[in-house]
């Protein structure tokens, strides 16, 4: 916690509201860009006044109720903006089909994929800039570059704010599932910043995805991936000690995970399954998911079945990262040097990413070479903000 408590919990709030701010203005603005400036107006004016008047009783009510006010002059030259503003209402409970009506209209397909994901993750989720380029592995400067474009894109083509029909849906749904899944992941284990995770956004992706469910319940890998986040967070009493360290899977207490959540999101990625012969990337994510979480212990882990589903999941997502996470796999199969070997083609495209060079740490202790490991140790800590990975890793590189 910071010294300064109104500072702490505006960053609270705009987490858990930002994203459900902006969509409420913009379905009643209609304006995408406009409705963006009235939230960060209003945060800028409550960095200014909270510290000196006090947090307010229903923060959230109240950035809204400044937004809305200073959205009069955005409305000003209409006829009708009396009207509009009178239903402008800030809801008790968060509305369920803004945000996503706002995921669906940034991944409009006149939009360049990674500008979608991008726009959507900073305006609907809240990620700031630098969370994004680490989820995309690129400079914060070309995600300012591709959010800006595409908002200008909106404004320019009049893309409508709403749900695509049925006929519209399959071209849009890989880069909202996308958006979900990057907003888990940055929940789950966050990026930048000072906390290890965050259940606010791992709460949101959930909630996204079983909305999402709702509205597409023949949708295999929309089931796939709300059974993959599920299975994660029914792991979640394991994964950290009482004072925040991270524990890693293998040392985790798994008495301590929901075991009922694991059997019913298990359950639901079987009936997927049986319903739909083909898996996509998330349905295949979800099943190496469960692999882990149905394993007793650490020693009694599938590894070959495991590598199996990594090999399927390459067909469909050949990216680098995904062949990192096979490459572990094929460490517990075949042994360090292989999987070595496997790095050494992910050099350059991940030479970046804190993971890959704690992976490679890992591998390289695994095989002996306990110098090589301390430097690619020394290189992830260089790489990574996260306060429970500095903590692993300084503790492996004081226990050598």
């Amino acid at each position: 916690m910071s010294a300064d408590p109104a500072a702490d919990e505006l960053t609270r709030v705009v987490r858990e509201h930002a994203g459900q701010l902006a969509a409420s203005l913009v379905s009643l603005l209609g304006d995408f860009s406009a409705a963006e400036d009235l939230v960060q107006d209003a945060i800028e004016i409550a960095l200014k006044r909270w510290p000196e008047e006090g947090i307010p009783d229903r923060p959230d009510g109240w950035l809204f109720t400044v937004a809305r006010r200073r959205g009069l002059d955005v409305l000003r030259r209409q006829e009708n903006y009396r009207s509009k503003l009178a239903q402008l209402q800030w809801p008790i409970h968060r509305a369920p089909d803004d945000r996503l009506r706002l995921i669906f209209t940034c991944c409009h397909p006149a939009l360049a994929r990674e500008a979608q994901i991008a726009l959507t993750l900073r305006v609907v989720c809240g990620l700031t800039t630098a969370q994004i380029a680490a989820a995309f592995l690129v400079p914060e400067s070309t995600v300012a570059q591709r959010i800006t474009r595409a908002k200008r894109k909106i404004a320019d083509a009049g893309i409508p704010y709403r749900i695509p029909r049925d006929d519209e849906l399959a071209e849009r749904l890989s880069e909202v599932l996308t958006v979900i899944y990057l907003l888990f992941n940055e929940g789950y284990l966050s990026s930048t910043g000072d906390r290890a995770h965050s259940r606010d956004l791992v709460d949101d992706a959930e909630w996204l995805t079983a909305l999402l469910a709702g509205l597409l319940p023949n949708e295999p890998d929309v089931s796939g991936l709300l059974a993959l986040i599920r299975l994660h967070r029914a792991r979640v009493a394991g994964r950290f000690t009482a004072d925040g360290q991270l524990v890693l899977l293998q040392d985790q207490d798994r008495s301590k995970w929901d075991h009922r959540a694991i059997a019913e999101a298990t359950s639901l990625l079987t009936r997927t399954a049986r319903r739909h012969r083909s898996p996509g990337p998330y349905q295949l994510q979800a099943a190496i998911a469960a692999c882990h979480c149905e394993a007793v212990t650490w020693a009694e882990t599938d590894w070959r079945q495991i590598l199996v589903l990594y090999d399927m999941l390459l067909h469909l997502q050949p990216t680098p990262v995904t062949k990192l996470h096979r490459a572990v796999a094929a460490r517990y199969v075949y042994g360090p040097q292989a999987a070595l070997a496997e790095l050494d083609d992910l050099q350059a495209a991940l030479k970046n990413y804190p993971l890959f060079h704690a992976t490679q740490a890992e591998f390289l202790r695994a095989d002996g070479r306990t110098a090589a490991a301390h430097e690619a140790d020394k290189e992830a800590i260089k790489l990574t903000s996260n306060p429970a990975q500095l903590d692993i890793l300084h503790d492996r590189l004081a226990a050598y």
